[in-house]
């Protein structure tokens, strides 16, 4: 959902249509959805936590930029946060990163709507920035960062007979 100035109009019909969503969603089972909550945090978990349960599936929330309890609220309710290069860039973000649970970071590039260190936008390989940055941020080593974020992908993927 965007409550954003461009889309705050549309909020009433944005709701409605991520509740049918949810609900379609939980009826099936076993999905993953990847989430965008601009300015709507606390709405989207209340839908969330209303709509989706945990057994039914696994909510992403896709550059996540709420607060740290809104992000605390969120790993409560099993969901996990991908994280890109522009979000460690500002006090705010880092903030965020720092105070997110490991065990449920993901990375992403959300190419070509960030840029990599070097000004292109962000792609699929650009994905070391982002582990170099989050463990930058939480003074940890890149190698324990790389292996929570491979763990977390694989938790969320489920078992499998292909290896990854």
């Amino acid at each position: 959902m965007d409550a954003g100035p461009r889309f705050y109009k549309s909020l009433d019909l944005q709701k409605q249509d991520f509740q049918s969503v949810l609900e379609r969603c939980a009826d099936a089972g076993g999905k993953l959805l990847s989430v965008h909550s601009v300015r709507s945090s606390p709405a989207v978990l209340d839908m969330v936590e209303e709509f989706f349960p945990l057994s039914r599936g696994t909510v992403v929330l896709d550059w996540f930029t709420g607060t740290i309890r809104d992000a605390q609220r969120a790993a409560g309710l099993g969901c996990y946060f991908s994280v890109n290069a522009a979000m460690t860039r500002t006090a705010k973000g880092q903030a965020l990163v720092k105070a997110l649970p490991l065990n449920r970071i993901l990375t992403e590039t959300d190419g070509p709507f960030t840029l990599s260190e070097d000004q292109r936008p962000a792609e699929p390989r650009s994905t070391h920035e982002v582990v170099n940055a989050i463990a930058a941020l939480r003074s940890a080593e890149r190698s324990g960062v790389t292996a929570a974020v491979v763990s977390n992908l694989l938790t969320l993927l489920g078992p499998s007979d292909t290896p990854f």
